[in-house]
């Protein structure tokens, strides 16, 4: 419970602290700069649940979350918890952080972002579904990022569907100003290299271009990056197809402002952060409409969509906006300003901001 006028003391779980390592932790390190510029009354601590070393240490990241959590309230410093949630290792962690939470009295929020949830709760076994459906159940406020992701918790948890809020992910505008590729476009791919994000199609479809002039592409991101590699020069593409590996936000910043395309051919999501940033920065848009991709891409209105899996259609997408300029350019334009209006990180921190409080707010009136 916070006192008249004093902030409101928020613990974040997120997977390496706010740092900018993968989309959960790009879009918190977004929300940790924003309210460290603009603190709207919240004393916000970011703490990784996860860290950057090896999975099998993760448990010691997690112990010393719940230690710093147990420590906060006995300083009665610690008004809610906010929990960031994904699958499999990250939904274990979080059940241990949501009960520990709720045996200490301590409010909490959780934040859905992990794309395979939907699949990794029906494939659970029920002791793991039932402690799912408990860690949404007790939740004070559940946030998602999209309207399929609203009725899929909604469907699976019915007593909580009116603490459910949609608050899309968002990005700060770009800090480096827009150039573009240049002589030839520059297609982007931005996530992890595995056959989720459609890699092995949008191979292919590279290869299909392989005689369309005046583009190139790179492929960045960690995952199997030395088998893409490979496969990449089998094909002839080497010169034309740069695979750099996991790139940090720096770099990531400095690759968009050369980027001409954005694709990302997946065959699940939430809500990416990749697109948005591509976005943010006027890209034209090749995606699949997948997750809650379709609450912010519209085909042939912010961007172009195309079947999952479908290396033909991934390929006629990407030629058109290599040969069409003005198409491009108006998908570009569409999506920045769509950005600007919906996806920006100060309405999005308030957002957040309004869901910690009203969370905290009924947690003291119960």
């Amino acid at each position: 419970m916070t006192e008249t006028g004093k902030p409101l003391n928020v613990l974040v779980a997120t997977p390496a602290g706010g740092t900018g390592q993968g989309g959960i932790d790009r879009i918190m390190a977004a929300l940790k700069t924003e309210l460290e510029e603009h603190p709207r009354n919240i004393a916000a601590r970011f703490l990784p649940t996860r860290g950057k070393g090896p999975v099998a240490l993760s448990w010691l990241p997690l112990l010393l979350f719940c230690s710093r959590m147990a420590g906060a309230w006995m300083r009665k410093e610690a008004d809610l918890v906010h929990i960031n949630l994904a699958s499999y290792g990250s939904t274990y962690r979080k059940i241990a952080i949501a009960a520990v939470a709720r045996s200490l009295g301590i409010p909490y929020v959780v934040h859905l972002h992990g794309a395979e949830f939907r699949s990794f709760w029906d494939g659970s076994g029920v002791l793991v579904s039932r402690s799912i459906h408990t860690l949404f159940s007790k939740a004070s406020r559940i946030i998602v990022l999209g309207t399929p992701w609203q009725a899929f918790i909604a469907e699976k948890v019915p007593s909580a569907q009116a603490r459910i809020t949609i608050v899309p992910n968002a990005v700060e505008e770009p800090r480096i100003a827009h150039a573009g590729g240049g002589e030839s476009v520059h297609i982007l791919f931005l996530g992890r290299i595995e056959e989720r994000k459609g890699i092995p199609e949008l191979v292919k479809a590279l290869a299909r271009m392989k005689d369309v002039p005046g583009w190139r592409a790179t492929l960045a991101g960690d995952g199997a990056v030395e088998a893409l590699r490979a496969e990449i020069k089998a094909l002839g593409l080497a010169d034309r197809v740069t695979v750099p590996g996991w790139l940090g936000p720096d770099d990531t910043a400095r690759l968009l402002a050369t980027g001409d395309i954005l694709t990302l051919p997946s065959h699940a999501e939430n809500l990416p952060i990749s697109v948005i940033e591509a976005m943010a920065a006027g890209l034209g848009i090749v995606t699949t409409p997948v997750g809650a991709i379709e609450d912010i891409v519209k085909d042939g209105e912010t961007g172009l969509l195309v079947p999952p899996g479908d290396e033909q259609a991934l390929a006629g997408a990407l030629i058109r906006l290599v040969e069409k300029e003005t198409l491009r350019h108006r998908l570009g334009a569409a999506a920045q300003a769509f950005q600007r209006r919906h996806l920006n990180i100060g309405p999005y921190a308030d957002r957040i901001c309004a869901v910690w409080r009203d969370a905290a707010a009924t947690h003291d009136s119960a």
